[in-house]
């Protein structure tokens, strides 16, 4: 057994989770894997801002999926920081098969749509994947990173993705079943940070948009279904509302 001494000196690795910028389908469409889908005005905003929010901090490696607005957004970053963009196919957005591209509020007339907003884990796509196998690879490509990266010098990286994906994976270092993944909440261009030591996972942040006003800690007072969005909302402010 290790003592605290010897537990000192063992590989803390720090990732930092960034959902992408703002699409001009962001919080009104299940938009999932659709190719050619780019940062609008304001998630290209948003994704220059969150780079400058980044400046000091020493990345070792930037990840993204493969989509464009996640390589958009996470080429901000890269710019900055001067590191080379990665891309990781197993933190690519959900497959939702044939939901892809259906507005989020006839989805929600759909059987499915009560799975996944209460047992997720038995959620599959009609024609794409299960939520439960999104989960368990972007987890396992998280280890992998992490493993990866451990005997760095700076062992802190980014990794830019999608609401659900982002969920899934701090859903699993706070230890909770993928059941309860829809109570978290992930708004585009947000940081949420998790510091994985050989102990257990800590969250050190979620779902941080540098607001400094008070008022984003209100939910959104036209939204009173209590259901998640799913592939993530629009955020606070936004003109998007989810259904």
């Amino acid at each position: 057994m290790h003592s605290a001494a010897d537990r000192s000196s063992d590989p803390v690795v720090t990732l930092i989770l960034l959902r992408h910028g703002l699409t001009a389908s962001t919080g009104s469409t299940l938009s999932g894997r659709t190719p050619g889908l780019h940062l609008d005005d304001r998630g290209t905003a948003q994704a220059k801002d969150v780079a400058r929010r980044l400046t000091g901090i020493d990345l070792t490696a930037i990840v993204s999926s493969p989509l464009e607005r996640c390589q958009e957004t996470a080429g901000e970053v890269a710019a900055v920081s001067g590191r080379e963009l990665v891309t990781d196919e197993r933190f690519a957005e959900v497959d939702y098969g044939e939901w892809t591209g259906r507005r989020l509020e006839d989805l929600a007339a759909e059987p499915l749509w009560r799975v996944v907003q209460a047992h997720p884990s038995a959620a599959r796509f009609p024609g794409g994947e299960s939520l439960a196998g999104m989960s368990s690879r972007a987890v396992a490509a998280v280890r992998d990173w992490n493993e990866r990266l451990a005997a760095t010098t700076s062992p802190a990286y980014l990794v830019c993705s999608h609401g659900d994906v982002i969920k899934a994976v701090v859903a699993d270092a706070l230890g909770l079943h993928l059941d309860q993944f829809q109570r978290l909440q992930i708004d585009p261009c947000s940081l949420t940070a998790v510091r994985y030591t050989t102990v257990r996972p800590f969250v050190t942040r979620l779902n941080d948009v540098g607001d400094d006003d008070a008022r984003a800690l209100l939910p959104d007072p036209t939204d009173t279904s209590g259901d998640a969005t799913v592939g993530g909302g629009a955020g606070a402010g936004s003109a998007e509302s989810p259904p």
